[in-house]
């Protein structure tokens, strides 16, 4: 602006610098060029322009522009200063430099290089169009380029503003510092090489203090203190950016089924009202009688093909814009004439004709070949034929073709008319043959080419009627969610329609006009092709194709032939802006009116006004330029006339927040949020328009509120072909006045345009039903949010026209989602300062939030047949994930309002309620037990595991008690009693002699799974130490430091790899204890074995690492590991008969108790599979199972997993290979976590086929603190399965279900509760007893309960918490150990063994993992499972929170360009199933999300790694 005061500035230079900034729009020069050439041009005009230093120096830091710079706008009638488009950018341009002075730091998303040069320049070409686009593009195209010239230093203000303002932190942000700042930020999101480009650029209008705040954010905490780890200090940034205020929380209410509150919107009463009278209905001036009007159109083709055959009617252009064929009346008539004939009489046989009068014929001609179409547009009006004119298919996949086929297939269509070369163009078979279409019906394709056809009788004339009642042609008609319908047109309704359109136009003989739009259905059809006819004028076809090429060919063409009218849409002249510049002799003075079809969208006046501007010194006068208003239903509503009269046209400048509420309010107050509307004209002769609300009723609206046009005329369609129901709804409508009462006895029809009618009967149109969005009980119209965005940024990141706004329902509202084709050369740091600053803006000027902003490579949206965006098919792809976005910002936080309120704790069961009695409140104390350990049994004499080995060696030396099979399935070693009883005792000599330990050393065992581990471990016992089992791997260093082991004992084999050069570089063997071989073992006895003496002393310790990565040793003593044998003994009965298969890893848990001890106490054969070998044979268990008749059999959830995966195509092969499992009664999955339904259902379901009872396969449940606490066993009922509600399960409430129903968790039993255990659920916090309806913290009493943590944890407060716990009241005698796992009781109908009522137990998940989110607490599993089913690329996924944000990763499966389109799905599929807002996405490669031995996730490990940026993510999304 401050250019602008200096002096003004002559119209050719306004000229000048619009072209420019075209230029620069388009991306034909460099912003350098653009500022060079610009400061050349307004150096004589602004007098310090010159002085000034630097590419930006002339443009002065601006404050937000001033109400009285306004006021001089919209007052000041000049021209020029009255630009839509400038006050829309200026708006938002000014609320963007607020955003800036108040520091919103928002973190970058991460992304893997190999991501972002992908997106780089080379992988694309530009998209065809430089803005190409119809229909929908049109909004997009309207905006800009041209028209942001006059605004241009205010545009590039908030570059300045946030400089001029800054605080110190941003006082160096000038040159090196900044960039330097900003590189290393950069260096740490894995695209350092975008920091070169920062630097190359730093003029390129880019809010410089914007980029030094959110480079300094990176590194810094927000007290300034430095981060060690960039993840958290983006993480750190986010919490910082929620906090801030947001939109104020909503009050109100809506309960759901359950008392799960999702807040409702209520009204604003503070939001405006209609106040004004109620509109009446305004009639259109009388439809003037001529008395050589003809009676039908097919009767005007005859008089002029008769009266003058050589007049011009159509002529058509090629690419190069020469006229390629000029169509005369005459050749029209006879043409048509000779076509109908053949359509008629020669299609089919004669006594059974393929059409007949009234059938529908499709007419499918290519957008250049005008000709054609109208020879056969009017062979079917004679042949009393009705056209279905449709796009041409191009692949059997268009976009939105399959909806074509449909309403072909509803219309009854056989025939399809088509020239020769369209025919020769289709995609053809292998024989030659047309494919069918997807969804199409089978048709005859039908040549309509001269020299194909027949030539009629001379005998033979088409019978050419009056205009009446029938069907002249059906128009298709895309709807919003992709569906296609036809509306059918009366030739009444044509003729009237002709008539209309000829008075409104004032249309003459012989006039030529220029026709620029698609002349198969709209506008274009109704001027180019059917009144033209009526009036004999000559229509000047322009085909899309050439304004590709030459985007100026309309214009040349109005000079050219000293056109009258030209009828084109936004599009056209903003292409013709910018290329106007290489054209001399334009001369526009011949033109009287210039049609733009689009006129109605409220954004085509900035190009009206901007094309005007220009081309005003070209001969074009103001008052030529006539937007009109039409759609398919209503055909033209309102079109401006052509007046000679000065006075300007009308225009409104309206509130946007009015508009929001329906309500019309001209903005008086200088506010941004504003849009200028400009009228369509008046109502169209013969027509009667009144303006109803859009939803329910079809009541008159008041005169200041914005409804639904209706017309009531003879020239408008009449229904949809085949849809009675929607005709109803759509054609015949009866308004009604306030009172009640009809306005009218006739029907109108819904126009689907919304808008008001202004002073003098003029029509304004806001916005279309097709583009509403309804957030919150507030309208939203999609064009003017493309609007907004494609004001944020004069530099264009987007292409103009590929921009797609719609709406997705998440959690009972809209939200906004806005996808645009962004330019290849853009960077990631642009991409995303544009997409941040476009959120900003719609935020601001339209009050509402976007939920997902998306960003995909140029070229990649779908297309309509003429280039513009396909909206629908784009919603479907963001519905499905397949959009494959290159940058994604989500901003569920802003826009989800309606989340549940936070819970308050409810309180607890007191002490009072427990004195009553065990019944609160008509509720049980959840507590039960397994059965008694009973009778001793011969082995129970000894009370040390070492002896029973001694006495089984004497007893029964020869039984074997262990097998090992190799991965082919072999036996590759086994141990009688006998054998494992001398082994030992070798090992024991072993461990005195070489290793000269003492009584209760810790000797650590590591050997791969097999019988070696067996025999060090009571090699041990005899010798007096304590083994510890440890897994070969590079963590082992870690178990032996914790453990203090004295001494290692392993294989010959894994010594020397301990040994080798690639071994030491990550396993240091020098810090270890001594390492003792056993492969070579002393030949004589020890002298003598260790006898035990305290039961309670220790046996051995059980190390492992629990699901949250805490690495613990638990004190096993000698006591409870007889009694956890015993146990297991009875549970599964156990006899020295019995085989058992065991497929577990062997170092920790209930897997080291079956593998190595069970065998010992209970004398039965342990055929014993390692896991690893079932990597190289998958069915080697199974087959080990089937072939040795066993009948028990435990494994893992990996192990079941990967049989699941691996074996799932081979059961056939399986079965023909002999695999039975028909035997089998119990197959039980070990595990430390919730029984994995689904996983355990498909494995059943699976191997069914193969024998495997589905009641057979079960789970167990065992923890640190007792190893096992439940096994499904032998005898016994079945596992019983419930339906909780999850929504109650998170406040710690247990409510069941019926299967099936909504937000149903289903939940299978942990296995029956193992003899001698006893269990008890206890309120976690304040250690009391609940009820068995509460969720609570599973607490056990059992003889072979650990005795304590080894070291591990070292806090012996801890230790005694966990295991000798007692409860706050009740039963506060007994010394109960804590699981640390959640979970519930109930008492089923079943009965026990000993015909007690059966108690199941469910385990819902660890309380370490549980996380409280909103006062809530969340199972990691639950939201993991909606967030593999979110997406099918999603391999894995786990969840775990930061601070107090959810962060999910997610494994991909697929290719990398997949990763971002994961991200709003995960995002939805959260917040409707969990109503929780995701905070981090991270999507990763597969194998990223640790997993332990038993098959579970560490979701701390993976937590840690990703706080300490080791995932190598592929994206990192921040959800805002």
């Amino acid at each position: 602006m401050a250019d602008r005061e200096a002096s003004p500035i002559p119209l050719e230079i306004r000229a000048r610098l619009a072209e420019l900034e075209l230029e620069l729009s388009e991306g034909d020069i460099t912003q350098k060029g653009y500022e060079k050439k610009r400061s050349k041009l307004i150096r004589a005009y602004v007098p310090h322009a010159g002085g000034m230093e630097g590419p930006m120096s002339h443009r002065a830091p601006l404050g937000p522009p001033s109400a009285a710079r306004f006021h001089r706008r919209r007052t000041s009638g000049t021209r020029d200063e009255r630009y839509r488009s400038d006050v829309h950018t200026e708006a938002v341009q000014a609320v963007l430099a607020r955003h800036v002075e108040r520091k919103v730091a928002v973190p970058m998303p991460s992304k893997r290089r190999s991501l972002v040069v992908q997106t780089s320049m080379d992988a694309y070409t530009p998209p065809d169009s430089s803005s190409g686009s119809e229909e929908e593009a049109g909004p997009g195209d309207d905006m800009s380029g041209m028209e942001h010239w006059m605004s241009r230093p205010s545009q590039l203000g908030p570059a300045h503003l946030g400089s001029t303002s800054s605080s110190s932190s941003s006082t160096q942000s000038g040159g090196s510092g900044n960039a330097g700042r900003l590189a290393d930020s950069l260096a740490h999101t894995h695209i350092s090489h975008l920091a070169h480009t920062h630097l190359a650029h730093t003029h390129l209008g880019q809010s410089h203090h914007q980029q030094s705040h959110l480079s300094q954010s990176f590194y810094f905490s927000p007290a300034g203190v430095p981060v060690s780890s960039r993840v958290s200090a983006k993480i750190q940034q986010l919490v910082n950016t929620l906090k801030q205020p947001r939109r104020p929380p909503l009050r109100e209410f809506f309960v759901d089924d359950f008392d799960e509150l999702l807040e409702v919107q209520q009204p604003d009463p503070n939001q405006p009202r209609p106040e004004g009278a109620e509109m009446m209905p305004v009639r259109g001036e009388a439809l003037g009688v001529v008395t050589n009007w003809p009676p039908s159109l097919e009767a005007a083709l005859q008089r002029w093909g008769t009266i003058s055959p050589k007049a011009p009617c159509l002529t058509s252009l090629d690419t190069a814009g020469k006229p390629l064929y000029v169509l005369t009346y005459g050749k029209l008539w006879s043409r048509s004439i000779k076509l109908a004939y053949n359509i008629l009489h020669k299609l089919g046989s004669k006594q059974e004709p393929m059409v007949r009068p009234g059938d529908r014929v499709a007419l499918v001609f290519p957008n250049n070949d005008p000709v054609a179409f109208m020879v056969a547009f009017y062979g079917c009006l004679l042949a009393e034929v009705v056209p279905v004119p449709i796009e041409v298919p191009l692949s059997r996949k268009d976009a939105g073709s399959q909806q074509i086929g449909f309403l072909l297939g509803s219309c009854g269509v056989t025939v399809a008319l088509t020239s020769d070369a369209c025919h020769k163009g289709l995609p053809k078979s292998a024989t030659g043959e047309i494919p069918q279409f997807k969804g199409w019906p089978k048709l005859l394709w039908f040549v309509t080419e001269s020299k194909h056809l027949s030539k009629p009788p001379r005998d033979w004339f088409p019978h050419i009627k009056d205009a009446n009642n029938d069907t002249a042609y059906i128009e298709y008609k895309t709807c919003k969610d992709g569906s296609v319908l036809g509306v059918t047109v009366t030739r009444i309704a044509l003729l009237t329609h002709c008539q209309a359109l000829t008075q409104s136009c004032s249309y003459t003989e012989a006039e030529t006009i220029v026709n620029v739009l698609d002349f198969k259905k709209d506008v274009g059809l109704w001027h180019g092709i059917l009144t033209s006819v009526m009036n004999m004028m000559h229509v000047i076809s322009v085909p899309y194709s050439l304004m590709k090429v030459n985007p100026l060919s309309w214009i040349q063409k109005v000079c050219q032939y000293k056109a009258k009218v030209a009828c084109v849409k936004s599009r056209d002249m903003h292409w013709a802006l910018v290329a106007h510049k290489d054209q001399k002799d334009i001369n526009l003075s011949s033109l009287r009116m210039l049609l733009v079809a689009d006129g109605s969208n409220p954004w085509s006046i900035s190009s009206c006004d901007a094309f005007l501007n220009v081309f005003q010194t070209k001969g074009l006068r103001g008052e030529v330029i006539c937007p009109c208003a039409s759609s398919p239903e209503a055909l033209t509503v309102a079109i401006r006339r052509y007046t000679d009269s000065s006075q300007p046209p009308g225009r409104g400048v309206l509130s946007m927040q009015g508009l929001s509420y329906g309500v019309v309010r001209v903005d008086t107050e200088e506010r941004l949020s504003v849009l200028t509307v400009q009228d369509v004209g008046t109502v169209t002769p013969g027509g009667l328009v009144c303006v109803v609300k859009p939803e329910g009723v079809p009541q008159l609206c008041q005169t200041d509120e914005i409804g639904e046009l209706c017309v009531c005329s003879i020239a408008t369609g009449t229904s949809y072909y085949g849809l009675t129901g929607m005709t109803k709804n759509t054609f015949e409508v009866y308004p009604v006045s306030s009172g009640g009462g009809l306005i009218s006895e006739y029907a109108f029809v819904r126009t689907g345009l919304l808008g008001f009618i202004g002073p003098g009967g003029l029509v304004f149109i806001t916005g279309k039903m097709d583009g509403l969005i309804m957030v919150s009980g507030r309208r939203h119209n999609a064009d003017d949010i493309v609007a907004t965005a494609l004001a944020v940024e004069p530099m264009k990141f987007v292409y103009r026209g590929r921009i797609a706004v719609f709406s997705v329902t998440v959690l009972r509202d809209e939200r906004i989602v806005v996808v645009a084709e962004q330019r290849p050369d853009s960077t990631e740091e642009d991409s995303f300062q544009w997409m941040s600053r476009v959120l900003q803006a719609i935020d601001s000027i339209h009050g509402v939030g976007v939920f997902c902003l998306a960003l995909v490579p140029a070229n990649t949206l779908p297309k309509t047949p003429l280039g513009g965006i396909h909206l629908s098919e784009i919603k479907q792809l963001y519905l499905e994930g397949g959009l494959h976005p290159c940058n994604v910002l989500m901003c569920p936080h802003t826009c989800v309002t309606n989340l549940p309120k936070p819970r308050q704790k409810q309180p607890e069961i007191g002490p009072a309620s427990v004195m009553v009695g065990n019944l609160v409140s008509g509720k049980r104390i959840a507590q039960a037990s397994g059965r008694d350990l009973g009778q001793t049994d011969d082995n129970d004499q000894f009370l040390f595991l070492s002896e029973v080995l001694q006495w089984r060696a004497q007893t029964t030396p020869d039984h074997v008690l262990y097998t090992l099979l190799s991965s082919r399935g072999a036996v590759s070693s086994s141990l009688t009693c006998l054998q494992l009883h001398k082994r030992a005792e070798r090992v024991a000599a072993l461990l005195m002699e070489r290793g000269g330990l003492q009584e209760g050393d810790h000797v650590a065992l590591v050997y791969p799974p097999g019988i070696d581990l067996i025999a060090a471990f009571y090699g041990c016992l005899y010798a007096g130490c304590v083994p510890i089992t440890v897994r070969p791997c590079l963590t082992s260093s870690c178990q032996l430091q914790v453990s203090h082991s004295a001494c290692v004992m392993t294989t010959a084999v894994i010594c020397k790899l301990l040994r080798s050069k690639e071994a030491m570089a990550t396993v240091d063997i020098r810090n270890w204890p001594p390492v003792l071989d056993t492969d070579d073992l002393p030949k004589k006895k020890p002298p003598a074995l260790y006898k035990p003496t305290n039961p309670d002393g220790l046996a051995y310790l059980d190390f492992s690492v629990s699901t949250t990565g805490m690495l613990a040793g638990v004190q096993m003593s000698h006591n409870a590991v007889g009694a956890f044998c015993r146990s297991v003994k009875l549970q599964c009965e156990l006899y020295p008969s019995r085989e058992v298969a065991i497929c577990l890893d062997p170092y920790c848990g209930l897997g080291f108790v079956l593998w190595c001890l069970c065998s010992v106490y209970s004398g039965h054969q342990s055929i014993l599979i390692p896991p690893v070998e079932l990597e190289s044979n998958p069915a080697l268990w199974l087959l080990a199972v089937s072939q040795l008749r066993v009948r028990d059999t435990f494994c893992s959830y990996s192990v079941m997993e990967l049989c699941t995966k691996g074996l799932g195509l081979q059961t056939e092969a399986l079965k023909a290979r002999g695999l039975d499992l028909s035997r089998v009664r119990a197959c039980v999955v070990v595990a430390e976590e919730r029984p994995r339904m689904s996983l355990t259902h498909s494995f059943s379901k699976l191997f069914k086929d193969l024998g495997l009872h589905p009641r057979s396969v079960s789970t167990a449940f065992g923890c640190r603190v007792n190893l096992a606490i439940c096994l499904q066993g032998t005898s016994g009922p079945d596992p019983t399965t419930v339906y909780v509600d999850m929504r109650a399960l998170r406040h710690d409430r247990v409510r069941l279900v019926e299967r099936g129903s909504p937000h149903s968790l289903p939940l299978m039993e942990s296995g029956k509760i193992l003899p001698g255990v006893r269990i008890i659920i206890a309120n976690p916090e304040t250690k009391g007893p609940l009820g068995d309806s509460h969720l609570g913290e599973i607490w056990v009493h059992s003889a072979h309960n650990g005795s304590g943590y080894y070291s591990g944890y070292g806090e012996e407060v801890l230790q005694s918490d966990h295991f000798n716990s007692r409860l706050s009241f009740g039963d506060t005698q007994t010394v109960w150990a804590r699981t640390g796992y959640l979970g519930f009781l109930r008492r089923t109908e079943l009965t026990d063994a000993n015909g007690e009522r059966h108690d199941a137990l469910f385990v819902v998940g660890a309380l370490e993992e549980a996380m409280e989110l909103r006062g809530m607490r969340y199972h990691p599993i639950d939201i993991e499972t909606s967030v593999i089913r979110a997406h099918k690329s999603i391999m894995e996924c786990a969840v775990f929170p930061w601070t107090n944000l959810l962060v999910v990763v997610v494994e991909l499966e697929g290719s990398e360009q997949e990763a971002l389109d994961l991200v709003p799905m995960v995002t939805k599929a959260v917040l409707e199933e969990h109503y929780l807002i995701v905070g981090v996405v991270v999507v990763t490669d597969i194998g990223v999300i640790p997993i332990n031995s038993r098959g579970e996730k560490q979701r701390m490990h993976l937590r840690d790694g990703f706080l300490q940026d080791q995932l190598d993510p592929i994206y990192v999304a921040y959800n805002m």
